[in-house]
């Protein structure tokens, strides 16, 4: 501890204990530098929100006229603490807790986190393959609803209104097929460790069927629309410029890799939950610009309808498990709608509290404690709509993570935001960012 007349000045004594506010030099770099007389050179806040961005993003833009000289990220705005909380809560908790990291692909957060503890519980083989295929069908219509956002918004940013209706429009097709299944539009909790919640509901392969027919019918609506449109394509195209290596330095994924040609995909290279039984494409383009990352999502929506198509095919003729069948693992998965709301079915409750006594103990043990996880670590990544989502969790053996940290898309993918944007002009940011595609839930989490 250092002596008073040495503290920094923030700090303090609170009821938590003697606490120091900390403040860092980039900003104050610029600010500072900002003040030096200059008639062409200025210091310019963009946001902090901005809709392209999916949440609130501050944009610190060094410009010389028109042309952006230096560009900053601002972040911290949309802070939950996601991460610290989880270590409070046990393993099933946390599900409800990442599916609102990035609230545009809740099912991927979910998959990653839970594919992470039962790798550490040993149990990856023994999922149901009627749970796989569920969680490959649902994440790869979040794929859809995630990328119909971001052309919707980016459609929006450069004046197309037309876009942004049409992505909304459809993105509610994706929102009602969740809604049935999971009971929400958003931040599901669907996906658990050890399997689902509950299974599809009986009419939910027949809705979506029905989906996917819509969609299929509408996506070519936006490759008249926007692909071939000469305003559309002039003011995306080598706009937001970062090649190869740019991208591997700055390890960026997703779409903006992809948009220089390299067939990055892990459902490809590093498959899981049976992805490498389904046969789909590898959308790629050689442009490095916004241009190809539009193309990329357009073309990538189509490749999950295909996916969707299979796993449909999988799950018609019959039900199965979708939980686990480790009786000490397995949250219960026999839910039913009743007149209180959904919970466990009857035949459930009678079973527990009736027949068996070890199956009433289990239960009350997996709801109020939660299940215990060998002591490990474990990193395990997703292909998300915004490339590599990863999740790094350690268990000390006990019912609650010792440590959970994500590596989300949107934070890595940011840093190429002063790449693209440095030596353009200002209005070609907002472009750029919108090709980014960041969602400021999974960058603060």
């Amino acid at each position: 501890m250092s002596s008073p007349e040495h503290e920094p000045a923030g700090a303090r004594d609170t009821t938590e204990g003697h606490t120091y506010t900390i403040t860092g030099g980039d900003w104050d770099e610029i600010f500072s530098a900002a003040e030096k007389p200059d008639d062409e050179r200025i210091i310019v806040n963009m946001g902090p929100q901005h809709p392209s961005t999916h949440g609130v993003l501050r944009l610190i833009l060094e410009i010389d006229g028109e042309t952006v000289k230096e560009a900053r990220c601002g972040i911290g705005y949309l802070h939950t603490g996601i991460e610290k909380n989880m270590e409070f809560r046990n393993w099933v908790q946390g599900t409800t807790f990442v599916t609102r990291m990035d609230y545009l692909m809740p099912l991927f957060n979910e998959t990653a986190y839970c594919l992470a503890v039962e790798k550490l519980l040993g149990i990856t083989d023994h999922i149901p393959e009627r749970a796989s295929v569920i969680r490959v069908m649902m994440m790869e219509l979040n794929r859809i609803s995630s990328h119909l956002v971001a052309v919707a918004a980016g459609g929006m940013e450069i004046g197309s209104t037309t876009l942004m209706v049409y992505g909304f429009r459809d993105r509610e097709v994706i929102l009602d097929i969740f809604e049935l299944v999971t009971g929400l539009r958003m931040n599901h909790g669907y996906v658990r460790p050890g399997g689902l919640a509950q299974d599809l509901p009986p009419r939910a392969l027949d809705d979506i069927r029905e989906g996917v027919r819509l969609l299929r019918s509408r996506l070519p609506e936006y490759d008249k629309l926007a692909t071939n449109n000469p305003v559309f394509k002039a003011r995306l195209m080598d706009v937001g410029y970062l090649n190869l290596a740019g991208c591997m330095a700055l390890g960026a994924t997703g779409p903006i890799l992809r948009a220089t040609g390299l067939p990055h995909d892990l459902r490809k290279s590093q498959p899981y939950c049976g992805y490498e039984g389904y046969d789909f494409e590898v959308e790629t383009a050689d442009t490095c610009d916004s241009y190809g990352r539009f193309l990329i999502r357009l073309h990538e929506m189509e490749q999950s309808l295909r996916i969707v198509e299979q796993c449909l095919e999988q799950l018609t003729g019959g039900g199965g498990e979708v939980m686990v069948a480790d009786k000490k693992i397995a949250w219960p998965a026999q839910l039913a709608l009743g007149a209180d709301g959904l919970g466990n079915s009857l035949d459930h409750i009678r079973k527990i509290m009736g027949e068996s006594m070890e199956a009433l103990i289990y239960h009350f043990k997996l709801v109020t404690e939660g299940f215990h996880v060998p002591p490990g670590q474990t990193y395990t990544a997703v292909e998300s709509p915004r490339g590599e989502l990863g999740v790094h969790v350690v268990s000390d053996g006990g019912t609650r993570p010792y440590r959970v940290h994500f590596r989300d898309p949107s934070f890595t993918n940011l840093q190429t935001m002063a790449a693209m944007c440095e030596g353009g002009q200002v209005a070609d940011v907002i472009v750029a960012v919108a090709g980014i595609d960041p969602v400021m839930g999974g960058v603060d989490r």
